[in-house]
């Protein structure tokens, strides 16, 4: 994939049907924290009603398929953020999270200046999520057995981590 293609943008009640058409798989939600979209309204409830403080739709050609969001902390948790991302099936194993997450690294810090650590909390068996992670920049920092609920599920996961000191990777 080109990476001049790949884009970051705020998302459009436009990209329902783009949208529409990644969240309705359960392939991926399987690893999201949002339900199956099911129909267009669901559809314009995910791109109007987000309460998501910072969330970019990844897009090709200017069409959305999959997204970049970062949870910033407060109070004395302010200095951190978590990232997350999701992408279209039929995008995947192109290279084109990484290059997003890479995109968003700077956005997100730009935008929220008291954050010098960005983390993600990975699937300990999402071994796909660990490298988009690693080509990132990010640093794995450990293992939290037992650590969440997920889907009704009780979860290992692993815990990386972009410091703001961190040289972004070309």
């Amino acid at each position: 994939m080109d990476s001049s293609r790949i884009t970051l943008r705020p998302y459009r009640s436009t990209d329902v049907d783009d949208v529409l058409s990644w969240a309705s798989d359960d392939r991926i939600t399987r690893s999201t924290h949002f339900s199956t979209l099911t129909s267009k309204e669901d559809a314009l409830n995910f791109i109007d009603k987000s309460s998501i403080p910072w969330r970019r739709s990844i897009c090709i050609d200017d069409r959305s398929i999959g997204m970049v969001v970062a949870r910033p902390g407060s109070g004395d948790d302010r200095c951190r953020a978590e990232i997350g991302y999701v992408l279209g099936v039929e995008y995947w194993g192109q290279g084109i999270t990484p290059v997003a997450v890479k995109m968003a690294i700077p956005l997100i810090l730009e935008e929220f200046p008291e954050i010098v650590r960005l983390q993600a909390l990975s699937n300990a068996e999402h071994k796909a999520s660990h490298k988009v992670l690693e080509k990132a920049g990010f640093v794995k920092d450990g293992m939290f057995r037992k650590y969440l609920y997920f889907k009704g599920e009780i979860k290992d996961v692993v815990l990386y981590s972009f410091l703001s000191t961190d040289p972004i990777p070309s």
